[in-house]
């Protein structure tokens, strides 16, 4: 398997390189959530990533938090907040899609800060979603692979498939985005065609994606993990493809790297921010399980309240020691639309 070194990110968080980054309207605090990894690389690349956006505009504290499986957590985090005297803050997920941490268990740890702060105020903001940023991210990183360093053999893309592997959700509506932005970035790409596949929880696996993509009996086949930032699961990819790539030794397999400390990130984040700022969140509500269950349920709930609330039901385990709900795929399509 061939490796790949590109030259798009920030190699040192503390330098950024000049963004013409939209003014702030608020000088408010920004609590940044991830999602959390076991993995401390994973890890300080959420807090090098805080650290690169704060350096953009020095005017108000920038904190990183998560959700799970690491510290500092998001209630350490508004605390951390409330210890400097402030009573406002913005929080956004760093999230790619919007399924149930996003949805459902951040929503929950802000209403258990809230109940442990009346006095704060929180605005919420919305995960990453589909933007031209992301897609012109993902296109400068495929040109770059046609490049001979990249592409010695000089495999044309009408001789390769495109292998795009997400996170995988239990949300359908999360995972159909995963299968939106796969397609907007393979349409018009050259590449033979487009294989679908997730890492975790959904199907068809990482595993069922290469087989699908050697049907086309290609010369070449790129990995491409829709990661922000490295991990488990990202480290888990690149072992699946260099495995793949020895019991195939025909096909070039090239794994591209996680989007790490990108610009076009830092981006999006402060549109974000602003958003949360503004007032203009806009949460994509009308697929959403929890919302049609609050409805069929007659529950009486509000379009914003499910928005952001979704029921707000606390705890969750996704530790090694957890079985797979979702490990045979016809229990998953059983259970796929059900609210936990």
């Amino acid at each position: 398997m061939s490796a790949i070194q590109l030259f798009d990110t920030i190699p040192d968080p503390t330098q950024v390189p000049s963004l013409e980054l939209p003014a702030l309207p608020i000088r408010r605090p920004l609590l940044m959530v991830g999602h959390g990894s076991r993995d401390p690389q994973g890890r300080q690349t959420l807090i090098d990533f805080a650290a690169a956006y704060q350096a953009t505009d020095g005017s108000r504290p920038v904190i990183p938090c998560f959700l799970e499986l690491t510290e500092p957590s998001i209630q350490a985090g508004v605390d951390r907040c409330v210890e400097q005297g402030y009573t406002d803050l913005s929080v956004l997920p760093v999230l790619l899609f919007a399924a149930r941490h996003n949805k459902f268990d951040v929503t929950n740890e802000l209403d258990r800060a809230r109940a442990r702060h009346p006095q704060v105020t929180f605005h919420y903001g919305r995960h990453f979603g589909i933007t031209p940023e992301m897609i012109d991210l993902w296109r400068t990183r495929l040109d770059q692979l046609d490049l001979p360093q990249h592409n010695p053999q000089q495999i044309s893309r009408a001789e390769t498939v495109l292998l795009f592997v997400g996170r995988g959700a239990s949300d359908p509506d999360a995972n159909g985005d995963v299968y939106k932005i796969a397609r907007i970035l393979w349409e018009g790409s050259g590449f033979q065609t487009l294989e679908l596949c997730f890492i975790g929880i959904t199907h068809p696996r990482l595993e069922e994606g290469f087989r699908r993509a050697r049907l086309y009996q290609p010369r070449r086949i790129v990995v491409l993990p829709y990661f922000m930032f490295t991990g488990v699961l990202v480290k888990k990819i690149a072992d699946i493809a260099a495995a793949q790539q020895a019991d195939y030794p025909d096909i070039e397999i090239t794994c591209l790297p996680e989007m790490g400390l990108h610009p076009q990130l830092l981006k999006i984040l402060r549109q974000r921010e602003i958003e949360t700022q503004l007032g203009q969140v806009k949460m994509n509500c009308e697929m959403c399980k929890f919302r049609l269950a609050a409805i069929a349920d007659e529950a009486g709930h509000s379009h914003a309240a499910i928005a952001h609330d979704h029921g707000h039901a606390h705890g969750h385990d996704h530790g090694p020691a957890a079985a797979d709900p979702y490990a045979a795929p016809e229990a998953y399509h059983k259970r796929a639309w059900q609210v936990p």
